[in-house]
């Protein structure tokens, strides 16, 4: 029985190879790990030692791969630090941006950018029904406004002409209205306000405002829709502002007709919500509960309305006086005719004329109506002066037959007696 022995020893090789191949081999579980089960790396902080030391290695990895990445990368690759965002209407943004190139739709610059200012402002504001030019002259002089530094010519009484410090333009017109450029109305208006003449209620006064922009490679202004294109090809090459400003005043002209023509209509929309229910007390038969006092302050309100829109002003001219003296080269009537059709002007005039037709009629009707109240009254008093005439003449009558009773009575008394 030699082969127990043999078998043990074979056995035995066997368990001491294996316990030496095991022993250097990781222990594992009964049941394999799947990679999905595996513990997740994390990037993020954490408490726990060896996944921190981890996410440093890894982090530590990532930043030598960027490194690399950027040291291969050309020089206009890095990315600059964000700049603090400037203020929306600061001086420092406005002039960064009107160093930029326009662009259109398609991102690439526009053919004429290099030549074309940013887009400001053109106001107007109407706060009076005219203006002592004299006295507005004096309170620009006093709060050290340069007047007319252009040399324009045009006579206090026609526009003055004023240039703010940060070179925004005035225009005072007598009409009543300011027009500023590249100025925000307020800073002139409460200024001037104490040389109006017949102020307006903050309800009645408007507001008109236009873009404009600078156009250096034109040498004639012009209107694009609702933009005013200033032509400032002299003033750029030359420095001579004054073409420039005689634009400025012809297209400050015709806003200003706008904005007065504006009060007029707000003034007579006014009328007509006063006199909105006259119509639907006429369709009823019963008459019009109205004071002839009402019907003549409404008269009254429509003939002045009339009146400021056709005999005392410049809205209905075709060009106001301060322009028949300019040169014709200058092309100022042009440009106050594009004014004025790019806000419609004359169609709102002949509007505004018309609508005062029909309150015309109803003035007219209530004039008649009241003329027939009125002659009624005074039939009727007339009536009643007749009938007290009357009563006076019968009880004189009656009087008189009585004293003719008693004087007969008396006279055969007397017969008798004797």
């Amino acid at each position: 029985m030699r082969t127990a022995p043999q078998r043990i020893s074979l056995i035995n090789v066997s368990r001491h190879i294996h316990s030496s191949v095991t022993s250097r081999r990781p222990r594992r579980s009964f049941h394999l790990t799947t990679p999905a089960s595996l513990p997740r790396k994390r990037h993020f902080f954490t408490s726990n030692p060896f996944l921190s030391s981890a996410a440093d290695d890894s982090k530590s990895a990532s930043d030598a791969l960027k490194h690399e990445q950027s040291a291969a990368a050309p020089p206009s690759a890095k990315r600059k630090p964000t700049r603090a965002t400037t203020a929306k209407n600061s001086l420092r943004r406005v002039a960064i941006i009107a160093q930029q190139p326009k662009r259109g739709a398609d991102g690439k610059p526009a053919p004429e950018s290099a030549d074309v200012d940013q887009s400001t402002t053109i106001s107007a504001t109407c706060i009076a029904e005219s203006f002592n030019m004299p006295l507005v002259l004096e309170i620009l002089q006093s709060h050290g406004f340069a007047i007319d530094p252009d040399g324009t010519g045009f006579d206090a009484s026609e526009v003055v002409h004023a240039k703010g410090v940060n070179g925004g333009d005035i225009f005072v017109f007598p009409s009543g209205t300011i027009v500023t450029w590249s100025l925000p109305p307020d800073i002139v208006t409460k200024q001037i306000l104490r040389a109006a003449e017949e102020p307006h209620s903050q309800e009645l006064r408007e507001v008109e405002d236009l873009d404009f922009i600078a156009d250096t490679s034109k040498a004639e202004s012009t209107m694009k829709g609702d933009m005013v294109v200033l032509g400032t090809r002299r003033e750029h090459k030359d420095g001579d502002t004054l073409d420039t400003t005689l634009a400025k005043i012809a297209f400050s002209s015709g806003l200003a007709r706008s904005t007065k023509l504006a009060v007029l209509e707000s003034a007579l929309t006014s009328y007509f919500e006063s006199t909105r229910n006259i119509p639907a007390l006429l369709s009823q038969g019963a008459g019009v509960p109205l004071g002839r006092k009402f019907i003549l302050q409404k008269t009254g309100e429509l003939l002045s309305l009339r009146a400021r829109l056709n005999h005392y002003s410049e809205l209905t001219d075709s060009l106001p006086d301060i322009f028949w003296d300019s040169r014709s080269d200058l092309g100022l009537e042009g440009y106050y005719d594009q004014v004025g059709r790019a806000l419609d002007v004359n169609v709102r005039i002949r509007t505004l004329n018309q609508k005062m037709d029909y309150a015309q009629e109803i003035a007219t009707v209530l004039r008649e109506m009241s003329s027939e109240q009125h002659g009624t009254r005074l039939e009727l008093i007339i009536i009643l002066l007749i009938a007290v005439e009357v009563v006076f003449e019968l009880r004189k009558i009656v009087l008189e037959w009585g004293q003719e009773r008693q004087a007969a009575k008396a006279a055969k008394e007397l017969l008798h007696a004797a």
